[in-house]
């Protein structure tokens, strides 16, 4: 269980259509731009604040974080975890976890 004081958060960045998404799955978080790195740092940013409103809102070190991952996202994190091909259209650039 993510909570406040101890937890990790999977992402990925991708792009679809033209677009590189920035995808935070267990906070349901998702940014974009027209550069990978500038959506990567777009959704690190948003993690932090997200992570604030968090610790403001519940005042609890123990509340769990996590939200309900959208499914395509889960389906494409499977893919790329257990090293299966990338369904179409996706075009990934990175993807990992992070301690939060």
């Amino acid at each position: 269980m993510n909570t406040i004081q101890k937890g990790r958060v999977r992402y990925i960045v991708f792009k679809e259509k033209g677009i590189w998404y920035a995808v935070a799955l267990e906070f349901n978080i998702v940014e974009s731009a027209d550069d990978p790195r500038i959506a990567l740092v777009s959704l690190l940013d948003a993690m932090g604040g997200y992570m604030e409103s968090q610790r403001k809102i519940k005042g609890s070190r123990l509340y769990p974080l996590n939200q309900i991952t959208d499914p395509e996202y889960e389906k494409l994190w499977s893919a790329l975890d257990n090293n299966k091909k990338i369904p179409s259209p996706f075009q990934v650039e990175t993807f990992g976890i992070t301690r939060v």
